[in-house]
């Protein structure tokens, strides 16, 4: 897909419901196109909609190897609802044991430098390989998220990782999030209901105080502009 026929189909579906957005893609993708899930509202809510118009649709997460025990109980609670096994991708151990032998097992916290190196080796050399077999991936990235975020269309050229990326919920409110969640029983992270709206590694991620920012929680030493692991370079 030309960037000229990309920019004619956000044209199309900059006002489309999710739903048929993704109607609209899967067909112009298959099988080359996947839902790279972190299994947070936004996810499952995709998850959601996907499995109800292609049961057969490929889902693929990143295991970390610091993740909250929460988000793996809820990889095998969504796997087994829908029928539909999620695809984990691990970190290549040899570059996080050389990393951590370097670096110290809490290296995050020294530097934005030393966390950028964590989320490149834990999350985004996995997801590369994933995207080694894709032409387009649908993620959960919402506008009104965070600063990082405010200028996302719903389909985009993505440079950094030279596919098309999707992102149905480009519009939604977090209101619109939950509304769908409890509407259609849709399993989400318990860890939601306890002040964790964002919800990453264990070690980079607190629950936010009333009236912070969604993202407040996330690499919360940092500022906001730089609160960004990678997958979503622009």
């Amino acid at each position: 897909m030309t960037k000229e026929e990309i920019k004619a189909l956000n044209k199309e579906l900059e006002n489309a419901s999710p739903e048929d957005i993704l109607k609209r893609v899967l067909p112009v993708f298959n099988p080359k196109i996947a839902l790279s899930s972190s299994l947070g509202a936004e996810d499952q809510v995709l998850t959601d909609m996907l499995i109800k118009i292609d049961p057969n649709a490929r889902i693929f997460t990143l295991d970390t190897g610091r993740l909250f025990r929460e988000t793996y109980d809820l990889i095998d609670r969504t796997s087994r609802k829908y029928k539909n096994q999620i695809e984990v991708f691990f970190p290549d151990h040899q570059k996080i044991q050389e990393m951590v032998n370097r670096k110290g097992i809490n290296l995050f916290y020294e530097s934005v430098e030393n966390r950028k190196e964590c989320c490149h080796w834990r999350k985004i050399e996995p997801l590369q390989r994933a995207f080694s077999t894709l032409d387009a991936w649908i993620c959960g990235l919402r506008a009104s998220q965070a600063v990082t975020r405010q200028n996302i269309d719903v389909i985009e050229w993505d440079e950094n990782n030279q596919l098309v990326k999707i992102n149905p919920l480009a519009q939604w409110t977090e209101e619109q999030v939950w509304e769908y969640i409890h509407a259609h029983k849709v399993p989400y992270n318990v860890l939601h209901d306890k002040g964790f709206p964002s919800i990453g590694c264990l070690p980079c991620t607190r629950a936010i105080e009333p009236g912070e920012d969604v993202r407040a929680g996330r690499w919360w030493w940092e500022n906001p502009d730089t609160k960004e692991c990678g997958l979503h370079k622009r």
